[in-house]
């Protein structure tokens, strides 16, 4: 190697052991712990909530920033005793500039394993809402006084966030977690945390743009300026007992309200897209949605809800928009509106059996198939409208093995979940001296080789209540009900519903023994 080489190295090498001595002597030199105390008490003022810090440490390596150890955030008062936040580091990057001029200018925050709690009281009013501490200074603190900026911060890093939010109930303890997010982390720019937790009220989200696709994003609020906005993931987010895993979205913040654009997601082995939007300036927190669905596993999404556990298997897809507000209530849809429309895939219904209640009637006269299982289907496509705790489809189709119908009808999903449905099951045939007979007895109609059967579907989801609607007015129509019912009555007797009249129907073609 060369002399001038030589140097070079030994020069590089110098600066190198300097860098490294500045890194390690500058934090042990400079005790920026002992201004603890004058900070605890500007963010006390800046945000009218308890603060508690465990340490405070010096870095200059990769960046100059001041290390925040164990930060806490208590609720305020009127809410439990806890704390809105929890950080077990906070890595505060500042201005060396203005910090040589003893002020704390904050350029960006990176934030490891937060934990936030969102708590609303009775009256509306949140736990992270800024309701700053008349300043009254009686004594400097040790340490000096300290300004420091929580204005515009460049840029805000957060890994594995849990956050949670509830309301409190009239008692003032907190209510079911509504909300949760597990593993989230985030990447925010440009954000003013004063704005959005600020305490004046916020506009109500904003409507326009919000009958296109899913898929659009939604336009930004008129007025408010922005107070942040970037991108965010999450291994987890639960809304009420629904659950989306893999969740990656946009992000962007307004006074309280918060805007998700672009969000892809996992649902129950299947997949979604759509947008989402949260306001919390009112009593109750407002939300619209969109997304679109498809490859849902249904009876992995209907374990969450215990009455409808069970009830359907399949896969599903669809579009639906959704708009509410966030209600104690233990009914799903209170205070939900929505439309949409959805389509269910090679699944059963085990406590309808549509098909096993029209089995009966297939085997008197080989109508079709009368084989396979009794609540299997191949599809079931409906539209929904939710509105005043119910959902209500104007046309529902179901294909199944054998039989056809179409319906419709709502049901509601409050305690044990009311059915009220009304259809039309189509089986083929091919005998008409028997189809002649049924069409008498069940109200059914033959037309292009197929015999129609009115029905109705109630009673609840555990169970639910077939019937055939007899149409027939005929004299001869009413006795033949009557046997089938068990009943003993003249010709004019009045026409109605039979829960079961199949077995019935089967009984009078069943061949009788000789008399010996």
């Amino acid at each position: 190697m060369g002399k001038g080489k030589r140097i070079a190295v030994i020069t590089l090498s110098a600066a190198v052991l300097a860098v490294a001595a500045a890194a390690v002597a500058i934090p042990l030199l400079v005790d920026v712990d002992r201004y603890r105390p004058a900070v605890i008490r500007e963010l006390e003022e800046a945000t009218g909530k308890r603060v508690a810090i465990g340490h405070l440490g010096l870095s200059i390596f990769p960046r100059l920033a001041i290390r925040v150890n164990d930060l806490a955030l208590g609720n305020p008062p009127g809410f439990p005793k806890g704390d809105f936040l929890r950080a077990r580091q906070i890595a505060v990057v500042v201005d060396a500039g203005a910090l040589l001029h003893h002020r704390v200018v904050i350029e960006r925050l990176e934030v490891d394993r937060p934990e936030l709690t969102f708590l609303q009281d009775t009256r509306g009013r949140w736990n992270f809402e800024n309701a700053p501490a008349p300043k009254a200074r009686t004594k400097e603190p040790e340490g000096g006084s300290v300004p420091f900026t929580l204005g515009v911060i460049s840029r805000i890093n957060v890994e594995k966030l849990d956050v949670s939010a509830a309301n409190l109930l009239e008692s003032g303890r907190p209510g079911p977690f509504y909300f949760q997010g597990r593993d989230v982390s985030a990447e925010l720019e440009d954000n003013d945390l004063a704005r959005f937790a600020g305490s004046s009220p916020a506009a109500a989200l904003h409507h326009e743009g919000l009958g296109e696709e899913p898929g659009l994003a939604f336009a930004a609020p008129p007025g408010p300026a922005s107070a942040g906005h970037g991108t965010l993931k999450a291994s987890t987010l639960q809304f009420g007992s629904l659950e989306a895993t893999s969740v990656e979205t946009k992000v962007r913040l307004f006074p309280k309200q918060v805007y998700l654009d672009g969000l892809t997601f996992n649902l129950y082995e299947g997949r979604g897209s759509g947008n989402l939007a949260f306001d919390f300036a009112g009593r109750n927190p407002h939300y619209r949605a969109q997304a679109r669905i498809g490859g849902v596993d249904v009876a992995k999404m209907l374990e969450t809800f215990p009455t409808a556990r069970g009830k359907m298997t399949g896969k599903m897809g669809g579009n639906i928009k959704l708009e509410g507000l966030v209600t104690h209530s233990s009914d799903p849809l209170a205070g939900i509106e929505g439309t949409g429309d959805v389509d269910v895939k090679d699944g059963r219904m085990p406590s309808l059996q549509l098909k096993k209640n029209l089995m009966t009637l297939a085997r008197l006269g080989s109508l079709g198939a009368a084989s396979g299982d009794p609540s299997s289907f191949s599809s079931i496509s409906a539209d929904l409208n939710i509105a005043n705790g119910r959902i209500a489809s104007r046309k529902i189709t179901v294909l199944g093995n054998g039989v056809a119908a179409d319906g419709v009808g709502s049901m509601s999903l409050a305690g044990a979940g009311s059915l009220d449905y009304q259809g039309v099951a189509k089986l083929a045939s091919r005998q008409a001296g028997v189809s002649n007979l049924l069409s008498a007895i069940a109200g059914a109609q033959e037309s292009n080789g197929q015999l129609s059967f009115p029905f109705t579907i109630g009673g609840t989801l555990d169970n639910p209540a077939f019937a055939l609607r007899s149409g027939g007015a005929s004299v001869r129509a009413g006795a033949i009900q009557q046997l089938i019912n068990g009943q003993a009555g003249g010709a004019n007797s009045t026409q109605g519903q039979t829960s079961n009249p199949l077995g019935a129907l089967s009984g009078l073609f069943k061949k009788k023994k000789p008399n010996p």
